[in-house]
């Protein structure tokens, strides 16, 4: 067996060429709610975020400064983008919960 027929075998076993097209359309997916989050929820929030720019919002205890502006749009990214991953995760393994025992 030649070593480019292994290699083909490999990447059919492994289904190499379907993860890589996954990751692109995640990586695509992530940019497009990093520009939801950014340009529609957080306008709406920033009214309510002392000084109003979000991203520059921090919480200063004496020497300590914490940058939760950032933190908020990256957890609201997060939160989005694990949403979205649960809904199509359940709705194409339609399998049904294995009962505990």
């Amino acid at each position: 067996m030649g070593m480019i027929q292994e290699f083909m075998e490999f990447l059919k076993e492994y289904k190499v060429l379907a993860l890589a097209v996954a990751f692109i359309i995640g990586v695509a997916a992530s940019a497009l709610v990093k520009s939801l989050v950014d340009n529609v929820i957080m306008p709406i929030v920033t009214p309510f975020i002392p000084g109003g720019a979000w991203k520059t919002a921090t919480f200063a205890m004496g020497p300590i400064v914490i940058g939760w502006g950032a933190f908020v749009g990256e957890l609201l990214n997060f939160i989005i983008i694990a949403l979205v991953v649960f809904l199509i995760a359940k709705k194409m393994m339609k399998e049904e919960k294995v009962a505990k025992k």
